[in-house]
């Protein structure tokens, strides 16, 4: 896997006062450990909303067929400890390749 990231990130969180915060800390946020010009940009999840959305979206996608490889499926943490993702409720169909 790569050392970066693809870029984006879905955060879900638990208390909406805490909003403001998140915004100001993470929008603009440019100080990454890996060398990139890539700027942090916040932003509202749509279509999906919350937390639950986000996994039924996920959990049955190609992404998480047996042969991608763990480090390119979607994680979920809980106070900075990494979770077990929900299994998907039917038959994953394996992802079609882009480079065709």
């Amino acid at each position: 896997c790569r050392d970066a990231n693809l870029g984006y990130a879905f955060v879900n969180l638990v208390n909406g006062a805490a909003v403001d915060q998140v915004w100001k800390t993470f929008n603009g946020f440019d100080r990454w450990a890996l060398p990139t010009a890539k700027v942090c940009q916040v932003g509202w999840s749509g279509p999906h909303q919350g937390f639950q959305a986000h996994v039924e979206r996920y959990r049955n996608s190609p992404v998480m067929h047996k042969s991608v490889p763990d480090c390119y499926k979607p994680m979920i943490f809980n106070n900075g400890v990494r979770k077990p993702f929900p299994r998907p409720t039917k038959k994953v169909k394996a992802p079609v390749s882009a480079l065709r």
